[in-house]
This record gives C-alpha cells, sequence and structure tokens, in this order.
C-alpha cells in the first residue's frame, strides 16, 4: 500500500514539472529564434489587421518596430551573455531608476510617434490594445494561454 501511495505521489510530482516546462516553453511563444526584421513583420501586420492600415502607414510602422525589436533584441543578448558569464546583478536603486527612466522615454517616445502616425480613430484604437496589453500582463498572464 506504501508503495502505491508512494509511486502516485512521484506521479503527480512528475506530472507538475512536465506542466511547469511547457509553460515556460510557451511563455514567449519562441520569440527569441525570430530575428528583429520577422518580428517587426509580424507586429505591423497584426496591427494592419486591427487598425485597418494603408500602405503608407505600414512602412512608417515597419521602421518603427524594426527600430524597438532590434533594441530589444540587444538588450536581450546583453542580459542573456551577463547571465551565462554570472555577471548578474541585482541592480541598485539608481540604477534601477536609470532603467525605469529609460523605459519611460522610450514609451513617451513610442506614444508620440503612434500618435503622429494614426489618424484620431486609429489612435484611439491603439490606446484600447494597449491598455489591455498593460492590464494583461499586470496580471502575470503575458505569454501564456489560458483555456476558456
Amino acid at each position: 500500500m506504501k508503495k502505491v501511495i508512494l509511486l502516485g505521489l512521484l506521479m503527480i510530482g512528475f506530472i507538475g514539472l512536465a506542466q511547469n516546462e511547457i509553460r515556460e516553453n510557451r511563455h514567449r511563444g519562441n520569440l527569441e529564434e525570430l530575428s528583429p526584421e520577422q518580428i517587426s513583420t509580424l507586429q505591423t501586420k497584426r496591427m494592419t489587421l486591427a487598425l485597418d492600415l494603408s500602405e503608407a502607414q505600414q512602412k512608417q510602422l515597419q521602421k518603427i518596430n524594426l527600430d524597438q525589436a532590434t533594441s530589444r533584441k540587444v538588450k536581450m543578448e546583453e542580459r542573456k551573455s551577463k547571465k551565462e558569464a554570472g555577471e548578474m546583478t541585482k541592480p541598485s536603486s539608481d540604477e534601477r531608476y536609470a532603467m525605469q527612466t529609460e523605459k519611460m522615454d522610450k514609451l513617451i517616445s513610442h506614444k508620440a510617434q503612434m500618435k503622429e502616425l494614426l489618424s484620431k480613430e486609429q489612435y484611439e484604437k491603439w490606446e484600447k490594445m494597449q491598455h489591455r496589453k498593460r492590464k494583461y500582463i499586470r496580471k502575470g498572464n503575458h505569454g501564456l494561454q489560458t483555456k476558456s
């Protein structure tokens, strides 16, 4: 009887580990494997479908998305190399402040670019999309698919 219970507990543990690994693999949707050009193209196409963008808007948005994807890829590679080299340390309060300031500056700049690029209706719809996206990320679901 004890062996059956022990075997059952081991099976539950292995299933839990497998579930966690599946979630981790799904977390980013394997975006790390895509080039910045591919990521920016996908983002542009998604926004074209959602906002009904013109050809000129698509070209401008492609440039904006490519710049963002490239900078994200560079930052991700820097973090990855630091982590592998064992140089990752907890940032000081000044470093955290500088990172947050840089992040906010980028967001402000991006918002201004989008406001210039999109029509008033498109911009309002984009704002709603961004609000939902931030709300979804705050909930802790970023990248995870949930069954409804």
